[in-house]
């Protein structure tokens, strides 16, 4: 089984995971890959202990057709922008560099920041055209306040964004692509062998209007995660075709007794996000299964896309390739 270890999944001493971390990587195969179905009888692997200091650079530049993108390496930016894991109880110190013409910057929704890393005009922690910044994200872990209340973790399915480009809430950077996802996971959460992220931004998916919505691809029996994040002006309805999740913060059920209701549709706002795992095929088998806004005007003007689950010698019933899937990242 070709499953990552949670160590390249990571950012690491300031090196980040060569896994494609974008989910515009338009460098797969036309056809789906023969991958080896994950065994049943092996445990799926579980994070570890949060705690470590992670230091990486990342990039806001220009792309093609006017959009934007952040990267961590120039001239590699892409849309949605890199995917980035932490553990609670870790830290992130991002060096971030602007690229563009026009002032930029990088908030960050769910976890804690001092206001000099707010990311925003109005407490001047922007970055001016060619200018650098350093912004600290810390995740915490629950525990027992003074008071004898709870405060939450910081574990979640997040994500970050301009909040300069265009207005002063980064409306006109949204727009153009600048945002991404963040995963804080708790110490034992079960890792997945494929992360793909979905953002509905306006009427787009990641950026891509009408019947261009991209294809996700897995292996019948692989664990895959969702990120799914909402931009823009609209509310829009999430669904997947033929799998099911857990409305809770992992989207996996912690045993027989966990109340939570079992969704294949959850509605979403701007600035929404939330996550889930499935297993791919899993009672269903292999097909083209649809994703899409179940508002139903918004899917016959192309919020659609397939989430392409092969059998384990890579075919997939009934389906003639369209255009390149998505890898993971």
């Amino acid at each position: 089984m070709d499953r990552r270890s949670f160590n390249r999944r990571l950012l690491a001493g300031g090196a980040v995971a060569a896994t494609g971390a974008t989910s515009l990587s338009l460098a797969a195969e036309t056809a789906p890959r023969a991958v080896a179905a994950p065994s049943a009888d092996i445990p799926p692997e579980t994070a570890p202990a949060g705690g470590r200091i992670h230091r990486l650079k990342m990039y806001a530049e220009k792309l093609p057709d006017g959009q934007l993108g952040y990267g961590f390496e120039k001239g590699k930016a892409s849309v949605p922008g890199p995917l980035i894991e932490l553990i609670e109880g870790d830290t992130a110190h991002i060096e971030f560099e602007n690229t563009l013409d026009v002032p930029v910057s990088l908030h960050v929704h769910g976890v804690d920041y001092e206001i000099t890393s707010d990311g925003t005009k109005l407490s001047k922690s922007h970055v001016e055209p060619g200018g650098t910044r350093t912004y600290t994200w810390r995740t915490h872990t629950p525990g027992r306040r003074k008071d004898g209340t709870w405060r939450s973790g910081s574990a979640g399915y997040w994500h970050y964004h301009d909040h300069v480009v265009g207005t002063d809430h980064g409306t006109g950077g949204i727009r153009k692509g600048l945002y991404g996802g963040l995963i804080v996971r708790r110490q034992g959460d079960i890792l997945p062998d494929k992360t793909f992220t979905i953002v509905f931004n306006d009427m787009t998916i990641n950026n891509r209007p009408g019947h261009q919505s991209p294809d996700f691809e897995a292996t019948v029996g692989e664990r895959v995660e969702i990120v799914m994040i909402t931009h823009g002006e609209f509310y829009h309805t999430f669904h997947m075709h033929g799998h099911r999740w857990a409305d809770n913060r992992t989207g996996l059920l912690t045993g027989p007794d966990d109340p939570s209701r079992i969704v294949d549709n959850k509605i979403t706002g701007p600035a929404d996000s939330f996550g889930f795992q499935i297993i791919a095929g899993e009672h269903v088998g292999a097909g083209a299964w649809m994703y899409h806004c179940h508002v139903q005007s918004h899917s016959d003007m192309g919020m659609a896309g397939l989430f392409l689950v092969a059998k384990a010698d890579g075919t997939i019933p009934g389906y003639e390739p369209h255009h390149p899937p998505e890898h993971d990242h």
